[in-house]
């Protein structure tokens, strides 16, 4: 495992990364961008997020960190970066059979029994394997399979209401890994792209605009950091308007709430490419 130290935003930030080639009949590239939102209350925190890209297992995740938790002194991202870990860990220890794809819910199970931090999160996690994709995911983090710069699939959110997402913690009311969706997804094609981001992306920006960012920035070739650098700051600059008719604007007047604009929160995305 490593952890690289970026500067993101003006804030150091850990992003664990395992970025060897692919292996079986189909290789992927990938590329992730990060942008934790403010923390003038504590300027030592990483942010709240957490994801890793591990691509000798075609395997990626993400963790968006309940921001609620800094008003009992918790910093939420000591929980996210270490249950993104030990998912790796127990990714990496798992031999399955050629033929087998990486079993995410036991990865997600054992990661989150060996994660002793105080916090929560949502977590989403998705692995490729001979152009079948599969994921588990809990809570309103997910991810979206674009062809020809068309959404062709979204993944579905858990939320028990309006703003409460399921969550993994240590805590009595939080939610365990045997709620997660697990999702497949029988034929990816190559040229394929998978966006994969939490709360922060999903509230903030929708399908549409994804697809116009894809649509213009695959003109002159796939760039899968690039993509994923330009839509998570447009999903941050939606965030901080507050007359943006945003997805968690909309979502809050079902809910027959008043909210005008975007919301706050750390922004994860990362974006694969099917290459053959």
């Amino acid at each position: 495992m490593i952890f690289k130290k970026e500067c993101v935003d003006g804030k150091v930030v850990l992003i664990l990364v395992l970025q060897e080639q692919g292996r079986g009949y189909m290789r992927m590239s990938f590329g992730s961008h990060y942008t934790p939102k403010d923390k003038p209350g504590n300027p030592q925190s990483q942010g709240d997020n957490a994801h890793f890209i591990f691509a000798e297992k075609n395997t990626i995740g993400v963790a968006n960190g309940v921001g609620g938790w800094a008003r009992y002194g918790v910093d939420a991202g000591k929980y996210t970066h270490q249950l993104m870990s030990n998912v790796v860990t127990a990714v990496q220890r798992q031999q399955p059979p050629l033929n087998r794809i990486v079993d995410l819910r036991q990865a997600l199970e054992e990661g989150f029994l060996n994660t002793k931090a105080m916090g929560s999160s949502t977590a989403c996690i998705v692995t490729f394997r001979d152009y079948y994709l599969r994921a588990i995911n809990v809570g309103n983090s997910g991810f979206m399979i674009f062809r020809n710069s068309k959404c062709v699939y979204k993944s579905l959110i858990q939320q028990h209401g309006f703003n409460y997402p399921y969550q993994l913690g240590n805590s009595m009311t939080c939610d365990k890994p045997r709620s997660a969706i697990v999702t497949t997804v029988e034929r990816l094609l190559p040229g394929d792209i998978i966006v994969l981001g939490t709360g922060g992306l999903l509230d903030n920006m929708f399908t549409a605009e994804i697809e116009d960012i894809i649509s213009k920035g695959t003109l002159a070739g796939v760039n899968t950091q690039k993509l994923a650098s330009t839509i998570a700051h447009l999903a941050l600059f939606n965030s901080m308007d507050e007359n943006v008719d945003s997805p968690f604007a909309q979502a809050a007047r079902l809910a027959g709430l008043k909210h005008n604009g975007g919301k706050r929160d750390d922004i994860t995305v990362i974006v694969g490419h099917v290459i053959a």
